[in-house]
């Protein structure tokens, strides 16, 4: 009985977790190429009370709970969002758009949202000024930018000529899912995820560019909310677990009387 009190207790942990791990996607439910997480866990060790045997075909194993074994990414698509910004960008398939802090341009974040802006030197940057990798900044009088499905830039100059502002790359990982999230949509590799492999757009398996479009989260508010109440359930039985082991305990503490 104080086994299966204990052994409750991590699982009424384990829930908490699934239940911070639920909580968080559904709170990102709108931010763009948030990708949601899924909480794992594994069994704890046994208490081998009876080995199995050539004569004893079953043995007797009691296990002592469980524990988390990972919060793993699941970087499925989201669904497209068409907008009037032309600076605006969804990636449709794999990889990442590189950013590059301008007072510390040695360490590169990697992100699927798109909403980039244009500052005042013509860079295009995300909301917290993080320049766009490889491309130069548009120069002054710049109009009708255009960006292909290849990720080439152009736009429109001064004189109403049309200039080629530079190739964009994307980028793809072994592992993606070992990424290191660093919040506000920035994500930097890892020695689980490899490192960063460069490439055009469309190429090698990667996705290509829509112009217009920011990739919305991939978290399904109806999955997400089917398995908080499974969560709710499984933490539950936990209690009520450690609920009736102290009833019994109490049973024998009054055999006695």
């Amino acid at each position: 009985m104080i086994r299966a009190m204990y052994s409750a207790a991590t699982g009424m942990k384990a829930q908490q977790l699934n239940m911070d791990t639920i909580a968080n996607n559904l709170a990102n439910v709108n931010t763009y190429g948030y990708k949601k997480n899924r909480a794992e866990f594994q069994d704890l060790l046994y208490t081998n009370l009876r080995a199995a045997t050539a004569e004893v075909p079953t043995g007797m194993l009691v296990g002592s709970g469980v524990r988390p074994s990972s919060i793993t990414t699941i970087a499925t698509n989201g669904n497209m969002i068409q907008t009037e910004n032309p600076s605006d960008m969804a990636i449709m398939g794999e990889g990442y758009f590189r950013l590059t802090n301008p007072t510390n341009a040695d360490r590169p974040f990697y992100t699927r949202d798109g909403s980039f802006k244009i500052d005042s030197e013509g860079y295009m940057t995300n909301a917290d000024g993080y320049r766009l990798d490889g491309i130069d900044p548009f120069p002054e009088g710049a109009t009708n930018i255009d960006i292909n499905s290849d990720g080439r830039i152009t736009y429109q100059n001064a004189e109403g000529t049309r200039e080629e502002l530079g190739q964009l790359q994307i980028y793809t990982f072994t592992n993606a899912a070992g990424l290191n999230r660093e919040g506000r949509n920035l994500l930097t590799q890892t020695a689980a995820s490899g490192d960063a492999i460069e490439g055009i757009p469309g190429e090698e398996g990667r996705g290509t560019i829509a112009q217009r479009y920011l990739e919305s989260s991939n978290v399904q508010v109806v999955e997400e909310m089917v398995a908080l109440i499974a969560a709710q359930r499984a933490y539950e039985v936990n209690t009520k677990s450690i609920q009736t082991s102290d009833e019994m305990l109490g049973q024998a503490n009054n055999l006695k009387r």
